[in-house]
């Protein structure tokens, strides 16, 4: 049997490797021909309640791309059923969400959270893949509390975040009710996703990015600051990841995570020259891949030669995966970063 890979795990926790290692978010399904094939017969939501097939969609790009770690498929949505949250994922649109929080009422009707008896099938895959399929790391993850709660509030995905931003300011008591609601959620849920055998966890503030860096201070880092406090006493990589977020890295580096995820916005150098010492993940703006491969070649390049100067880097994407992007141009892409980081 193939001996197991952790090289990426030594790059989350800011040790030297031999190359740079590569995962891609949005790796497992989008633009797979065989996970098309398998979106004819089941939604998204039916697929992560099928624990084989679920670790089916998780490993096979690891098998297509020989990337360094596979990150569990399934949806930030997916632990929001258990606690009262009537959310459908629709195609085209997104996650929708029928009871929108309107009030400290509404924040007051939801449940808790308990893993092994709501969301099992999550916590069997988790066990199927570690135990018997994989040989590189799984990642696990979570939605962050203010890009869960912006779903929740709007209703379904936002250009602008007007009605999250409104309860946030014009009533902090429902507002906070809902932060610590939902960080005990994640606590929970990370926790489970770890015991059953995750090796390292993202966090996805997605949309966080929206809030200014006082905003931020004053509604969000503390929520941060607790939550990555609890997880870190499980001595597993943390990673966190925002879009179009450039102005909160400083906060983040703060925070008791592990790695920061970049977007495409802010070079890794750009980055270091905030004085931002964390291991960073990223960050090719996914519009890269449908160009040609000199294009490509030469942006990753740059962006491998700058992680070489600091320790530690992990590359990725800037954010997911597009439907797009030929699976093939991924393959060639992961062996690139792996022969290239070695040279460098």
């Amino acid at each position: 049997m193939t001996a197991f890979n952790d090289t990426i795990l030594k790059a989350f926790r800011g040790e030297e490797t031999d190359y740079t290692p590569v995962w891609y978010m949005r790796q497992a399904g989008r633009s797979q021909k065989e996970y098309r094939e398998l979106k004819k017969k089941y939604s998204l939501f039916e697929i992560t309640h099928q624990p084989e097939l679920c670790a089916y969609v998780t490993k096979l790009p690891v098998d297509m791309y020989n990337v360094d770690a596979a990150v569990l498929y399934k949806d930030i949505m997916s632990p929001l059923p258990a606690i009262g949250v009537d959310v459908e994922i629709q195609s085209g649109i997104g996650p929708v969400i029928e009871n929108p929080i309107k009030s400290l009422k509404d924040v007051e009707k939801l449940g808790t959270i308990d893993p092994e008896s709501d969301v099992p099938y999550v916590l069997e895959t988790i066990r199927i893949l570690t135990k018997e399929q994989l040989q590189v790391p799984l990642i696990g993850f979570s939605g962050a509390p203010f890009t869960i709660a912006s779903y929740m509030i709007e209703g379904g995905p936002s250009k602008n975040y007007h009605r999250t931003k409104a309860l946030m300011y014009s009533d902090p008591k429902a507002w906070f009710a809902l932060m610590d609601k939902l960080a005990d959620m994640t606590i929970t849920y990370v926790n489970a996703q770890i015991q059953a055998g995750a090796q390292a966890i993202q966090i996805f503030d997605s949309w966080v990015g929206a809030l200014n860096v006082a905003d931020y201070r004053t509604y969000i880092k503390p929520i941060m600051q607790h939550i990555f406090t609890e997880l870190s006493k499980n001595n597993v990589p943390l990673i966190l990841f925002g879009v179009g977020a450039s102005h909160l890295v400083k906060e983040w580096n703060d925070l008791p995570v592990d790695v920061l995820g970049l977007d495409w916005r802010l070079s890794i150098r750009e980055a270091r020259s905030l004085d931002v010492t964390k291991a960073l993940q990223g960050n090719l703006d996914p519009a890269f891949l449908l160009s040609d491969w000199a294009t490509v070649e030469k942006k990753v390049k740059e962006i491998i030669d700058e992680g070489k100067q600091y320790p530690s880097h992990i590359f990725n994407l800037g954010h997911g995966v597009t439907p797009e992007i030929n699976p093939d141009r991924l393959k060639k892409l992961t062996e690139f970063i792996h022969t290239y980081s070695k040279q460098a």
